[in-house]
């Protein structure tokens, strides 16, 4: 490995001592998966500041086989960012690529640089009375190229798509160094194969992102958000139809939460508080929002009192402040940390048709409570487009080696369940290293070979992520 870094130190004073990083104690962060489940090696990391140096990088990498690993803020759960533990790969990571290059407020558009914290873009946008719609619990820390690589989902999806909906162009960098110039900001454009939806989604195998055109919409100054107990996932369904009904689909998030997860979240997240006098075995959290001055308000406590009606809601809160809105998210986005000290936690990321949200639960609950007694399923997550976390938790005191050793076991049980309801294993996380294995077991054999064909034309020598999605 020593040798092919040698054919990158042409670059060295270029990158300068910010882009060229031998040393050990540096590197060591970035190669260790959030979770801790994936750790790989790393001699040499690379930071370049602009789309030529990436271009430089890659055209040498390419011509030496040398394979490299890109990374942005490195928040993803599958391992599409960790080196493998053999030390043959390079880490390119494109953190200090993060200007926001142009907004425009006419065409509703931001270009900005792959290695832009996602937070940045949104108050950037924010400023100017725009809205970027992508948001998630690691928008603080994650960067927009990340989010593109993954197709990342979040708590908008429901009205205004995943990140492949968000995006108008893209500048790419391909395997053999040259630039794919395609950040164009066109609603409309039939110039043939629409090449950015490959790189989106394709976790830096096809190419590295290092800027995108994404869509802004008219800040929403007009937020109403409740917090509701249903008696079920099926009723929180029904609930889901009469809420976008009645709001003419001003509604842009309604979120899924099990007592058991909110209980997790009241007993470790500081700031947190039992939000109704009585405790139910779920919740709804469910907000509209619009730039116009409509009531949403008096929209809100119409479906609160006609849910009630049908029976659908058995009692709630709307948040009469902001600080009292930001309370009861704090109650959904603290559910994954609420989990860390509760012990080892089985993890999925599953989606099923939303009318089949209410079976997959019941049916995948049942089937993990079988295989491991007294495990605490903690299921969460985006109702509104079928999205569901599923996670399993390892019964109280018990060993969670011993728990985590039924890993493989129990992802069978649960995606052998949401394929058989015409779902996907992973709805918004990626596939990375972790579910390698199940893409060649759920996806057809046409749909895998035509990702392999897609693969080595885009990148013959492999250099580009390898061991990853495929």
């Amino acid at each position: 490995m020593k040798k092919k870094i040698e054919k990158l130190y042409c670059l060295k004073p270029f990158l300068g001592d910010k882009g060229w990083i031998e040393d050990k104690n540096i590197i060591e962060p970035y190669l260790l998966e959030e979770r801790g489940l994936f750790r790989g090696s790393s001699s040499l990391l690379l930071r370049p500041k602009n789309s030529k140096e990436v271009s430089q990088i890659l055209s040498i990498c390419n011509q030496n086989n040398i394979k490299v690993v890109p990374q942005g803020g490195r928040t993803g759960l599958c391992g599409g960012t960790i080196p493998s533990e053999s030390g043959e790969e390079i880490l390119i990571s494109m953190e200090r690529m993060n200007v926001i290059r142009h907004i425009s407020c006419e065409n509703f558009t931001i270009t900005v640089e792959a290695g832009c914290i996602l937070s940045n873009i949104q108050e950037e946008s924010e400023k100017n009375n725009l809205l970027f719609p992508l948001s998630l619990a690691a928008e603080g820390s994650c960067t927009i190229g990340g989010n593109l690589s993954t197709n990342a989902g979040g708590i908008n999806v429901l009205r205004y798509g995943m990140a492949r909906d968000l995006v108008l162009g893209l500048e790419v960098v391909l395997a053999n160094g040259e630039i794919l110039n395609n950040l164009g900001s066109l609603r409309k454009d039939n110039r043939g194969y629409n090449l950015k939806h490959l790189f989106v989604g394709s976790e830096g195998t096809l190419g590295i992102i290092t800027a995108a055109v994404l869509k802004l919409f008219p800040f929403p100054n007009n937020v109403e958000t409740a917090l509701l107990a249903v008696s079920s996932p099926e009723d929180a369904i029904k609930l889901l139809g009469l809420a976008r009904s009645a709001s003419a689909d001003l509604l842009n998030a309604f979120e899924l939460i099990s007592r058991i997860g909110m209980e997790m979240v009241l007993r470790h997240m500081p700031g947190t508080k039992e939000p109704l006098e009585k405790q139910y075995k779920w919740y709804v959290l469910l907000e509209f929002s619009s730039s116009a001055k409509n009531n949403l308000r008096e929209q809100m406590e119409n479906i609160y009192v006609s849910a009630s009606e049908k029976n659908l809601v058995l009692d709630g809160i709307i948040a009469e402040s902001t600080q009292q809105r930001k309370g009861l998210w704090l109650l959904r986005d603290g559910l994954s940390e609420a989990q860390k000290p509760e012990g080892g936690s089985i993890k999925h990321d599953v989606s099923v048709p939303i009318d089949c949200v209410s079976i997959f639960i019941e049916k995948a609950t049942k089937a993990v409570e079988q295989h491991i007694p007294r495990s605490r399923v903690v299921a969460f997550g985006h109702l509104g487009d079928g999205n569901i976390h599923f996670n399993v938790s390892q019964p109280i005191n018990a060993d969670t080696n011993d728990f985590l050793g039924k890993w493989n076991e129990i992802n069978e049980i649960v995606f052998d369940i949401a394929q058989n309801l015409k779902g996907s294993f992973s709805a918004e996380h990626g596939i990375g290293k972790l579910k390698r294995e199940e893409l060649k077991k759920y996806n057809s054999s046409i749909e895998v070979n035509l990702m392999h064909s897609i693969k080595k034309s885009f990148d013959p020598n492999n250099i580009l992520n390898p061991g990853k999605v495929l």
